[in-house]
């Protein structure tokens, strides 16, 4: 067990994040710069401190600005656009929000920027596209390129894995905060490697150091890192959201419900009109692996139908390493479309920003998958022409690998 005054008790990690490394330096490659610091609550060592406090405590780094990503400083806000900023209690120091009612929102400003030297990002990712705090980051190297500022990029595992790859690759014309860069669904990189290939394909010339975690192997889940699990938003609750997120999040581009105002979101999902026993023997007989689909009823206490009794089912992945999170969002997708008749459509507010085409293909990365679906063509068959891409995007990644 790991113990130190006045500290939780936690299992002892077999992986130490870039955070952890960086504390083991004494902060040395901080120490007499102005600091921005990027990140939410998610980012703890391996003892459950905050970044902010390790920081905050360091000797010779001055911590001089405070950002928060989408969900905010605290991450207690929901999937609603225009979080505020604020100041931070203990410290007094300034929170700038990275996610207010623009898109230029989402990216620091020169004057937010000016008298800082150095941009500390620590984010826990998810492994997917569609979660914006890689994002975040890109945006952030990009206005420090601009600035001639320093990014330091600490480095935390992924939670699926780093071997697996899936899903369609983003299409040019189709870039919005939840496709910024032309990557797949389930990208299988750490955030670090990202900001690597980022910086690369970009042309940023921005002075990068990505502290790499130790002892993370790329075939190992979240749990097996023996690191403390912290939900890096309100709708990330367990590792087992994270695992169907890359699929389940296609349901934020209709009218049906993900299970937002649930305490299982992405892992349940329906509407009002769904036959929840007809739906789950349909989803059997598609032949997931990894996967087995229960017939489920549930009641959000807000978002999408709020206060109303919805049928669906519930995703139990039994099998991760078997399991393809994209390829059965598109299936449970299919299903809950033929399911509801006319009851069903295609989201058509503003979504992350963007007004001039549906969120279901900022989702998908193009339009081609709704547009397959609108014609009848059958999941499996749709999801065919994703196998060039994700190979190719496997050699795209593989210089900017760490582990």
């Amino acid at each position: 067990m790991i113990r130190g005054p006045g500290d939780p008790v936690v299992p002892q990690a077999r992986v130490r994040t870039g955070l952890d490394c960086l504390v083991d330096q004494g902060f040395a490659p901080l120490r007499g710069l102005r600091v921005g610091l990027v990140t939410h609550p998610a980012a703890v060592d391996s003892r459950l401190r905050h970044i902010h406090e390790r920081l905050a405590a360091a000797p010779g780094v001055h911590l001089a600005a405070l950002f928060g990503p989408e969900h905010g400083w605290m991450g207690e806000e929901q999937d609603l656009i225009g979080v505020a900023g604020g100041t931070e209690a203990d410290s007094g120091l300034r929170i700038y929000s990275l996610y207010g009612n623009s898109f230029d929102s989402l990216t620091p400003s020169e004057e937010q920027l000016r008298g800082l030297d150095a941009l500390v990002i620590d984010l826990q990712d998810v492994g997917s596209r569609y979660y914006t705090f890689q994002a975040t980051m890109l945006l952030c190297l990009e206005a420090a390129a601009r600035q001639g500022l320093r990014v330091f990029v600490l480095d935390r595992p992924n939670p699926l894995g780093g071997e697996k790859v899936e899903g369609p690759l983003l299409q040019r014309g189709y870039e919005s905060f939840v496709g910024i860069h032309p990557i797949v669904t389930r990208h299988g990189m750490t955030i670090g490697e990202l900001a690597r290939l980022y910086r690369a394909e970009r042309h940023l010339r921005v002075e990068l150091m990505v502290v790499p975690c130790e002892g993370w192997q790329r075939g190992w889940d979240f749990e097996q890192t023996g690191l403390p699990w912290v939900l890096p938003s309100p709708n990330m609750p367990t590792l087992e959201t994270a695992f169907v997120y890359p699929g389940q999040c296609l349901l934020e581009g209709t009218n049906l419900s993900e299970g937002r105002g649930t305490t299982r979101p992405f892992e349940l999902c329906g509407a009002p009109w769904i036959d929840a026993r007809k739906l789950c023997q349909h989803l059997q007989e598609e032949g997931c692996p990894g996967v087995v689909f229960r017939p489920a009823w549930f009641r959000p206490t807000f978002h999408k139908f709020a206060g109303q009794t919805c049928a669906g089912v519930q995703l139990h992945v039994t099998d991760r390493q078997a399991f393809q999170p994209v390829r059965t969002g598109l299936a449970v997708l299919a299903a809950l479309r033929e399911q509801s008749g006319g009851a069903f459509a295609w989201r058509q507010e503003t979504y992350e920003f963007v007004s001039d085409r549906p969120a279901i293909d900022l989702l998908f990365g193009s339009d081609r998958e709704r547009r397959a679906l609108e014609a009848g063509v059958p999941a499996v068959d749709i999801c065919r022409i994703w196998e060039a891409e994700e190979d190719a995007f496997r050699q795209r990644r593989q210089p900017y690998l760490m582990y």
